[in-house]
This record gives C-alpha cells, sequence and structure tokens, in this order.
C-alpha cells in the first residue's frame, strides 16, 4: 500500500493543479484568492509562532491553499489581460509593426510558417512600443528561408485568429491563447524587410543551430525520404516532411508518440549513456563525474531538441534522480515524477491544456505505479518470453491510463497496440541509440557511413512494421468520441476498479458500480439520440461548399469540387463535425454531375434537394438570361460562388425561410449583403461570420 506521507510534491502539484484548474474555469476570482493568500498566510505564520500549535493537519491544509492560491495567481499573470502593450490592447489600425523571428522555420506545402515576436508597431499617429507573439505565414518564393533572431519590418496589420467555425472542430484558436498567441498573418515576400539579426535569447539561438547542423548531417547520410523524415521528427522534433498516409500508419499502430521527441526517448538514452559511463562509478569520486556528464548530456539533447517541451519534461525528472542518486538521498520515481511537473507547471501553468502533457505524465505514472505488479503477476521459462511480456506490459499499463484522453481529443482507438509496441519499442530506441551515433561518428570516413546504412536500414524496417499493423483488419476503431463527463467517468471506473483490486473493500465495489451505471446510461442515451438524428450542415470550409446531410450514422458530403476521405478540406475542417456525431459511413458526390438520388430536379441554373419533407435549393446561376421562377416556398436556400450580387435578383424568382451564405462566395460580398439583409429584415446566415449553419429535422 502507498504511503503518501512519502510522496510530498504529489501534494504540492495537485494543490497547483487545483488552483491553475480554478483561474481556467473562474478567472474573475482574482481578488477574492489574493484575500484568500493573505489570509492563508497569516494563519499559517501564526501556528509557527505559537509552537504548540495542536493541530499539524490544518497547517497541512494552509500550505496547501497557499500553493493552489499561487497556481491560480501564476495562472492569471500568463495571460495578456494586465498587458497593455499586448497586442490585443492596441485598438488603433496597424500600418506596420517590427518583430524578431522567435521560432523556428516549419517548411509547408506553399508557405513556411513561424513565429515573430512585435517589439513595436506603426499605428495612425506614430510608432508605440508593443509586444505580444504571432503566427506568420510567408510565401516560399521568398529569397531567403526566415532563420530565428532576424528582425522584420513588416507592412499590413496582423489579425486575430478565427474561432472554431465547424460544431466539433478542435480549437485552434484557443489553443494558442494557451502559449500567449492571438494573431496571425499571411504575408508576400514583398511584405517585410529584414533590418538584421537580434535573438532574442543566445541560448535558444544556439540551440536552433544545433538542431540544423544535425540535420544536416541526417540529410547526408539518410537523403530526403520518409526514412529521413521519421528520424527528423524522433530525434529533433520536427515533423513537417512526414507523409500524412504514414502518420496515419503510425497512429493507427498506436506508435504515434515514435513520432515526437518524448520522455521515451530521454529514457532510452538515459538507459545507453549510463551503460557505457558505468565503469565511472567504480572510481573514486566517479559518482560525481558521472552525474555531472550524464546530466550534461541529457540537457544537450534538451538543448539539440530546441527545448521540446516532452524533452524538457523529462530532462527534468532525470536531473532529480541523477542528484539526489549522487547525494545519497533516496529517490521515489513517483514524487520525482510530481516535482518536475511541479516545476514546469511554476513556469508554464498552460501546460496542463496540452494533451502532450496530459498524455506523457499519465504514461509515466501509471508506469511507476502498476507495470512491477502486472509484470510480475506472470513468470515465463523462457527468457525472450520473458522480455516480450515486460514490453507488453509497458504498453498495457501506459494504455490503461491513457486511451479515455486519447478518445477524448483524437477520437480513435488503436486496436493492435500491444501488438505493435513489442517491436516498436526496441526497433525506435535502436533508432535512437544509431541516430545519436551518427551525430558522433558521421564525419568519420566509412565508419559514418556504415551507421548511417544500419541506420536507414533500421528505421525502414520500422515503418514497414507501422504500415503492415495498419493493414490489419480493424487495426483503429473510430469515430469513437467521449464528453467532459464521460471522460470523468470513464477514468473514475477505472482508478475505483485498481483500488478495489488492491484494497479489496466493498466500499469501492460499490463507487465502481455506480459510475459505471451512470457511464452506460449516459452512453445509451447518446447512442439514441444519434441513431436518430437527421442534421442538415452547411460546413465551414475555406473558400469552398461543402454540404452534409446526416441520417443516424450515415452522412452525404455534397461538393462542388471532388473530395475525399484524405482530403485536406475533409480532415481540418469536416472530419471532427463528423466524429461528434458519430458519423461513420460516408458518401462523398458532387454538384456538378449531380451523383446522388437526394436531387429531384437539377439544371446549369439550380439544384432542388427533397430532404426529409424539407426543399433545399442550391443556386448555380442568377443571370438575367436565366429567367427561372419556383413559385413554391422553400425552406433553405444556399449561395455558393458569387452568384448573388444583390438582393433584387431574388424577386420575383423564390421566397426562402433560411439563406445561407458559404464560404465559397468573396468575404466582402458576403458582408454587404448581410448588412443589406440586417436593413431589409432578410433571415440570412453566413458560415464565415457565424460558423457552419446547422439546422435539426
Amino acid at each position: 500500500m502507498l504511503r503518501w506521507n512519502a510522496f510530498p510534491f504529489v501534494r504540492y502539484v495537485k494543490a497547483l493543479i487545483g488552483g491553475i484548474v480554478a483561474n481556467l474555469f473562474f478567472p474573475s476570482l482574482a481578488p477574492v484568492i489574493v484575500g484568500l493568500l493573505i489570509a492563508s498566510s497569516l494563519l499559517l505564520l501564526t501556528t509557527f509562532w505559537f509552537k504548540s500549535f495542536p493541530n499539524p493537519i490544518l497547517k497541512g491544509l494552509l500550505s496547501l491553499a497557499i500553493l493552489a492560491c499561487t497556481g491560480y495567481l501564476i495562472t492569471e499573470n500568463h495571460t495578456s489581460r494586465y498587458d497593455s502593450q499586448n497586442l490585443v490592447h492596441v485598438h488603433r489600425p496597424i500600418r506596420a509593426y517590427e518583430a524578431v523571428v522567435a521560432s523556428q522555420t516549419e517548411n509547408r506545402t506553399k508557405t513556411f510558417r513561424l513565429e515573430v515576436e512585435v517589439r513595436k508597431v506603426l499605428t495612425d499617429s506614430a510608432w508605440q512600443t508593443a509586444n505580444g507573439r504571432l503566427i506568420i505565414y510567408i510565401d516560399k518564393t521568398v529569397a531567403k528561408k526566415p532563420v530565428y533572431g532576424d528582425v522584420w519590418l513588416v507592412r499590413g496589420a496582423p489579425r486575430t485568429i478565427d474561432p472554431p467555425l465547424n460544431p466539433g472542430e478542435f480549437n485552434y484558436k484557443r489553443h494558442l491563447a494557451n502559449r500567449g498567441i492571438y494573431h496571425q498573418q499571411y504575408l508576400r515576400p514583398s511584405d517585410r524587410a529584414v533590418l538584421g539579426t537580434d535573438p532574442l535569447n543566445r541560448l535558444i539561438a544556439s540551440a536552433y543551430a544545433v538542431n540544423d547542423w544535425a540535420d544536416s548531417v541526417f540529410t547526408s547520410h539518410l537523403g530526403v525520404g520518409q526514412e529521413f523524415a521519421i528520424v527528423k521528427a524522433m530525434i529533433l522534433g520536427v515533423r513537417d516532411g512526414i507523409d500524412t498516409d504514414l502518420q496515419q500508419a503510425y497512429s493507427a499502430a498506436g506508435a504515434v508518440h515514435v513520432l515526437s521527441v518524448s520522455g521515451l526517448h530521454v529514457g532510452v538514452l538515459f538507459a545507453a549513456v549510463s551503460f557505457v559511463l558505468g565503469f565511472l562509478k567504480k572510481r573514486k569520486g566517479g559518482n560525481y563525474l558521472f552525474a555531472a556528464l550524464m546530466v550534461g548530456l541529457l540537457w544537450f539533447y534538451a538543448l539539440m531538441t530546441g527545448f521540446s517541451a516532452p524533452v524538457l519534461r523529462s530532462a527534468f525528472m532525470f536531473s532529480l534522480l541523477l542528484i539526489g542518486q549522487t547525494l545519497g538521498r533516496s529517490n521515489n520515481p513517483l514524487n520525482t515524477l510530481a516535482a518536475s511537473a511541479f516545476l514546469i507547471l511554476l513556469f508554464d501553468p498552460y501546460a496542463l491544456t496540452t494533451a502532450g502533457f496530459q498524455l506523457s505524465y499519465l504514461a509515466v505514472g501509471s508506469l511507476i505505479l502498476w507495470h512491477r505488479s502486472l509484470y510480475q503477476s506472470m513468470s515465463f521459462r523462457f527468457r525472450w518470453a520473458d522480455w516480450l511480456w515486460k514490453i507488453t506490459a509497458v504498453s498495457l499499463v501506459a494504455q490503461l491510463l491513457t486511451f479515455p484522453l486519447g478518445i477524448f481529443y483524437f477520437h480513435q482507438f488503436p486496436t493492435y497496440f500491444w501488438l505493435a509496441n513489442p517491436l516498436v519499442i526496441p526497433l525506435s530506441s535502436l533508432v535512437l541509440i544509431l541516430a545519436m551515433g551518427l551525430l558522433v561518428v558521421g564525419w568519420i570516413p566509412y565508419v559514418g557511413l556504415g551507421v548511417g546504412k544500419v541506420l536507414f536500414w533500421t528505421m525502414w524496417l520500422l515503418n514497414q512494421t507501422i504500415v503492415y499493423t495498419e493493414k490489419l483488419p480493424d487495426s483503429i476503431l473510430k469515430p469513437l468520441t467521449t464528453t467532459g463527463w464521460e471522460l470523468l467517468l470513464i477514468y473514475a471506473v477505472i482508478i475505483f476498479g485498481i483500488c478495489l483490486l488492491i484494497r479489496r473493500e466493498r466500499y469501492y465495489s460499490w463507487l465502481l458500480a455506480c459510475c459505471a451505471v451512470l457511464l452506460v446510461v449516459s452512453a445509451g442515451l447518446t447512442i439514441v439520440k444519434r441513431k436518430n438524428q437527421r442534421l442538415l450542415i452547411v460546413h465551414f470550409v475555406p473558400h469552398q461548399s461543402a454540404i452534409s446531410f446526416v441520417h443516424g450514422k450515415t452522412a452525404l458530403l455534397l461538393t462542388k469540387k471532388p473530395m475525399s476521405d484524405k482530403s485536406r478540406e475533409v480532415t481540418f475542417y469536416v472530419r471532427n463535425t463528423w466524429d461528434s456525431l458519430g458519423v461513420s459511413e460516408i458518401t462523398y458526390s458532387q454538384l456538378a454531375p449531380f451523383e446522388s438520388q437526394l436531387a429531384f430536379h437539377q439544371n446549369r441554373d439550380l439544384s432542388l434537394v427533397q430532404w426529409q419533407g424539407k426543399r433545399i435549393v442550391i443556386v448555380n446561376r442568377l443571370s438575367k438570361k436565366a429567367n427561372w421562377r419556383l413559385r413554391a416556398i422553400v425552406d433553405y436556400l444556399i449561395i455558393s460562388q458569387d452568384v448573388l450580387q444583390n438582393w433584387d435578383q431574388l424577386k420575383g424568382r423564390l421566397v426562402a425561410r433560411n439563406i445561407i451564405f458559404d464560404d465559397s462566395n468573396k468575404t466582402p460580398l458576403t458582408d454587404r449583403l448581410l448588412l443589406e439583409a440586417h436593413e431589409r429584415g432578410i433571415p440570412c446566415h453566413s458560415v464565415r461570420q457565424q460558423g457552419a449553419y446547422l439546422a435539426r429535422f
């Protein structure tokens, strides 16, 4: 049984997280929290003043209350609302601004993506000091790829990032806001001038320089294929070269963690270097030299990855372990894990909101708590079978606490994770060791070439393992969705189930049964609701027309250009809507020629659809020569591709109860028509301004 008194940082980090969560849900309570912090601090000082104070529990509660208040106020301090110089408080039109490139440059299909830190802005009056980070997309025709530390003079004004405009769509605006980013801008090369170089942080500049050097080594030995792309993602944390199909294959195999630098990589590196340098411990004072070298190598790897967040978490943890062991202190891994989370959240409380932070700490925590018990529950005669069971136990325990979050965020579950990971983990570990070795010996003739060849074929074998795992029947279950309430119930069932197995107390069986019943009822109601759903959805897809007809778990997507499951428009804008509705069977159809049985009339001017007793008209043309007229009132009129220039064009043609503009219309034209519609009392909806249109029948 765990003695929680032995894990002080577990209590500390729980209190800190409580304060952070309170700020996220109740951001207006800052004055109350300040008062509570002062009162708790005074009471705690009082308890120390009276040395004979009889209740030590009160001291502990007051200390935790102070930590919770600290978490709340630190989170409050990381928002921009009280920073008067932040871009969100600049209300005058911005004509230009000066900024510094503050990140590595990512390759996109047609653009470079990067982040810049604003220094000052030019409004209609004069230059003024300002700050704030924003995302820049600049056309690839630029003469030179942007570099960290470049100082730019940019013409034009950044625009605020759009909120999610489709039901169930990932809230990219909130995700970036948690990182202090609220604006973005698309630039042509002529929209900016490079004034010089002035890195924001010399250490970060060195990190990116080392990262670029490692990239050049891998490129020279591996080429630019998918083997290079995966190694680059694993070692350097840059995923811009991975093929979409291969990335999906890793996801289907339950091995997507391989595609980013993570705690697993740091653990493998730690074990490999410990084996090589282990002889130092046998010498006098060798423990200190061993610890110094190990900590230095760990943080050099963190430097090489550009101080990636997962590597920072793991580097903190292993550094604390090493320091404790060297000083002769007993270290409990769970307490050390909590201490690393505590330190990270003190500096960046919004790290708590990221899926990577949540998944990595849950996975490592579950391994610390239950891997040994599961592994020891079975024994095997042969060493290879025992080794295989040990790795399988790692996969099973890690999935136990992470699969609910995986369903919540990604709406899928990899069926064969238990089959793939016993192969993926050793192969990816070997890839990591070979890649780090290549950085050391890559400059040596023949030796570097040999290591590079072995690395290439090992990476090829890893990719083939992933691809063949994906091809197995039902390799991935989707769409799987869960609400926040159901997520809590799933974790309650898991935790109470584990407590019942360990403690064998009836109390936990009742709690387990109650949570299981609530979960089943909630899931059952959702299934019944989805079975009976009938929806018309006009999606927001940039510059496209996309209309879904949803009937139970099936949907027909009507578009004007060919689309499929792999289309970027579907992946980024439509898929999450379908997942949130439980839609699993998709049919794709085009307006011209109209291939669906939904249409009962179509010509060059319009498509008339009868569905669920409703009349839906999609206008293709409104020319003076095409003098068509509909005598019946239609329920929904969908306008696309700028066919409507003024409201008088509809006079005498048709009457519609609901008028919807999709995003294939130009924004200035739609804005003008909406303003005129408001003046005339015409009910209409723009997916660009108001988000996707959803009608339930």
